[in-house]
């Protein structure tokens, strides 16, 4: 399964990780990952079958016992460094989706976070942006 992964397959499951850590994959989450999916340039040649594909590949390995693990080392082994970023905002994105951070969600994006080598004040500076897109009027 996971020695099949292309790069956005990687970024896909990335969302999915975030999506599923409270073990409630939201509608807004779905549609969010979809949007995201099929507005971004590092999606253009991606098709909506392929994202599909990858979400089911990665809640098959989520219900592994080493699945994370082996899920976040491969996604790591498929992104530069550049798209390691990429792949944190597109983690962050779906966290904020649903206006509601659970716990289990901010305990994933750290595993994301320190996985993919991302800098402590990128992260911030991407949650901060992040969560600033995703306010609602009080």
């Amino acid at each position: 399964m996971i020695d099949n992964m292309v790069m956005q397959d990687a970024l896909v499951s990335l969302m999915v990780m975030v999506s599923a850590a409270d073990e409630d994959m939201t509608d807004r989450e779905l549609g969010v990952m979809s949007q995201l999916v099929s507005s971004l340039p590092i999606f253009a040649d991606y098709e909506a079958e392929d994202m599909l594909q990858a979400t089911q590949s990665c809640a098959d390995y989520l219900a592994r016992e080493d699945g994370l693990d082996l899920l976040l080392a491969r996604c790591k082994e498929l992104l530069s460094a550049k798209l390691c970023l990429t792949g944190y905002v597109l983690a962050c994105e779906v966290a904020a989706a649903d206006g509601d951070l659970h716990e289990e969600e901010l305990e994933i994006l750290q595993m994301i976070r320190q996985e993919l080598n991302v800098e402590r004040l990128h992260a911030a500076a991407i949650e901060k942006a992040t969560a600033a897109r995703y306010v609602r009027p009080q």
